[in-house]
């Protein structure tokens, strides 16, 4: 029988709550390995360049079966135990449609600038990854997780662990309220970008060409969330200290789509009272509803009698004008007109609210080089505290005793038996049998590169959230999220655009009327005025993506209890629910520990007479280790760091 190692939990699938569970894990003390049968980090979390995400749209399009490598694992299982299949085929994401707006044969013989050399071993997203992975190590920004190093022996598996080592620490800063107001036009050095100074000439043609050249200046999310500055998720950065592995920008301004125009939405106190958009009266009556929704809990009178209406209902009865209706259900609570109880968005108001002027003007944040960095944020800390990570290596099964109903080993694809104590599947893993009796929701995903922003103002470098309501009575609306290149997801002169919304058909079918509503689609240039205003699509992907959140562990057919299931991206703006799970599930696991607590410094290590000293085991403390200058660090003013004192508020 090949070697065993016994491993306290063993995780698959790198996605955010998996991650957040392997690095508490670890943090805890217990002997964790991560193993993923794919070649990049994240799973429906990751990022990618966007040659990578060219290959993950091909990979994902033609759906081919993974062929077993040990046809006779099976002989791995003794008498008294039983074995619960695992899929091959990733059936989460359906629907996969991509369409060029622009001269596809001019790009045939260009090569992404910087790319690696495709080797036997490595995919071609997976050289697109680390090329792109090099090329951040080299910005002032100490926000990326390259590699993962085992800190483990590589006998544990067959397969090169990716690794990492314990990243250089970067000085923790936070801005205060103002900071969105620093210079939003400036890059940082890597980009080799400055101010543009072309803006009064109108937005440049960008052909495809140069999007493939420039490919791995593109960070392009599958998932698209943004961070609530006071949400479970930045106080669990704080808390585990894992936010000194990321850098943030805020969200520069709120959106509203009204009567077929956008136009920004005011938010805090100052935004209110020097909007153009409203009245002396509207001001007041915002003003007076705004501070009622703070301490609405107070004030029972004001909303009991309501508690059985939707929202939209409630605020009819505020006397508020269409207008401000408009802005707080669609861009302030952003909720739906015709689900959402009162109660539900007063809540949604409140913590919009509360959330504001923490780092920014906004309540939001987004991590630079795009959301997939948070996962392999907490890979790194999980790396640092001995976990052992593994990409490109499948699972063919789980095997139970039949005795006790617990889950003792997994089987590879090598046909190597690896012992644990705990296992942690994400959904997307289990088979059609184990999930018969599971019903799950979709999310309707489209990715556009256009080449101006959807609002154009003085600063061009905003980072913006849009929500569309919906025109049908009963349909979703549509979360626009707007990144610039100062984001670090996309090249200079493009802007990124994420829409999200819960599915009720294919994506393409759910999302494109809005992206007719809000950009041109035409590829020639003789169009109307109207949609010159436009800004223009480049290139755009629609694709459909599993939501399977919400799902109770008892819906799965025979899991055994040391077997906990991670659900996949949801639907919702925020992290919320990942970061819930991954705290639940732990808890079951470990009871009495605390979970993700701060690492110890290493000034408070006592280190005996026979230890080796931090400065010899590579955990050093000395300036060597840090960025090399603050000067580069604050190059790019524009981005917030996380800043411990700020939990304590």
């Amino acid at each position: 029988m090949p070697s065993c190692s016994l491993m306290h939990p063993w995780t698959t699938y790198q996605g955010l709550p998996e991650s957040i569970i392997a690095a508490a894990c670890a943090r805890s003390g217990q002997r964790v390995l991560h193993v993923d049968s794919k070649n990049y980090y994240g799973g429906n979390w990751a990022s990618f360049s966007f040659s990578g995400l060219l290959s993950w749209i091909k990979e994902n399009q033609q759906k081919t079966d993974i062929s077993d490598e040990c046809e006779d694992w099976r002989k791995l299982i003794l008498e008294n135990e039983e074995v619960i299949s695992l899929s091959k085929k990733d059936k989460t994401i359906q629907h996969v449609e991509d369409f060029c707006f622009g001269d596809q044969d001019s790009a045939e013989n260009v090569e992404e600038a910087g790319a690696l050399l495709k080797l036997p071993a490595f995919g071609a997203s997976d050289a697109d990854r680390v090329a792109q992975e090099s090329e951040k190590e080299c910005t002032p920004v100490e926000n990326t997780l390259a590699e993962v190093e085992s800190q483990e022996p590589e006998k544990a598996t067959d397969t090169e662990p990716a690794g990492t080592v314990e990243g250089n620490d970067p000085e923790i800063t936070s801005e205060n309220e103002s900071s969105h107001n620093t210079a939003l036009g400036e890059f940082t050095p890597e980009t080799g970008s400055a101010p543009s100074e072309s803006s009064a000439q109108g937005p440049k043609k960008i052909t495809y060409a140069q999007i493939v050249r420039e490919g791995r200046r593109f960070n392009i999310d599958l998932v698209s969330k943004l961070l609530y500055s006071r949400g479970l998720l930045i106080d669990l950065l704080i808390k585990s200290n894992v936010s000194r592995y990321a850098e943030f920008k805020n969200a520069t301004r709120i959106l509203a789509f009204r009567e077929g125009k956008v136009e920004q939405v005011p938010c805090s106190r100052a935004d209110v009272f020097n909007s153009r958009q409203l009245t002396m009266v509207e001001k007041r009556m915002l003003m007076k509803f705004l501070t009622f929704c703070l301490d609405y809990e107070q004030h029972p009178e004001e909303y009991q009698d309501y508690e059985n209406s939707t929202f939209a209902e409630f605020l009819r009865t505020r006397k508020l004008t269409p207008s401000l209706q408009h802005f707080i259900l669609h861009s302030i609570a952003m909720v739906s007109e015709t689900d959402c109880s009162t109660l539900e968005g007063l809540q949604a108001t409140r913590k919009f609210l509360q959330c504001l002027g923490r780092y920014g003007n906004t309540p939001f944040l987004f991590p630079l080089y795009g959301q997939g960095e948070i996962p392999q944020c907490f890979c790194r800390l999980c790396a640092v505290f001995g976990g052992i990570y593994c990409l490109r290596h499948s699972v063919q099964c789980l095997v139970v005793d039949k005795e006790s109903g617990r889950c003792k080993a997994i089987v590879d694809h090598f046909g190597q038996r690896i012992s644990a104590n705990y296992f942690i599947v994400e959904d997307s893993y289990l088979s059609e049998s184990t999930c018969t009796n599971v019903c799950y929701r979709q999310i309707s995903r489209a990715v556009l590169i256009t080449d101006q922003s959807v609002l154009n103002t003085d600063a061009e470098q905003q980072v913006s959230i849009l929500t569309v309501p919906p025109e049908d009575v009963g349909k979703p609306a549509v979360c626009v999220i707007e990144l610039c290149s100062s984001t670090m997801t996309c090249m200079k002169e493009t802007y990124l655009v994420h829409l999200t919304c819960p599915s009720t058909k294919t994506a393409r079918e759910d999302l494109e009327p809005v992206v007719q509503k809000l950009f041109n689609l035409n590829e020639e240039k003789e169009t109307e005025d109207e949609e010159l205003e436009k800004p223009r699509v480049l290139w755009a992907v629609y694709f459909n993506m599993r939501d399977s959140s919400g799902v109770e562990k008892k819906s799965y057919d025979d899991l055994p209890s040391n077997v906990y299931v991670c659900s996949g991206p949801d639907s919702a703006l925020g992290n919320d629910c990942a970061v819930k799970q991954a705290e639940t599930i732990f808890h079951e696991m470990f009871p009495t520990e605390e979970f993700c607590p701060p690492p110890p410094n290493p000034e408070d290590i006592i280190y005996d007479e026979d230890e080796i000293a931090p400065e010899e085991s590579g955990f050093s403390n000395s300036p060597e280790t840090k960025p090399e200058s603050s000067t580069e660090e604050s190059s790019s003013g524009d981005s917030t760091a996380v800043k411990k004192e700020d939990n304590e508020e």
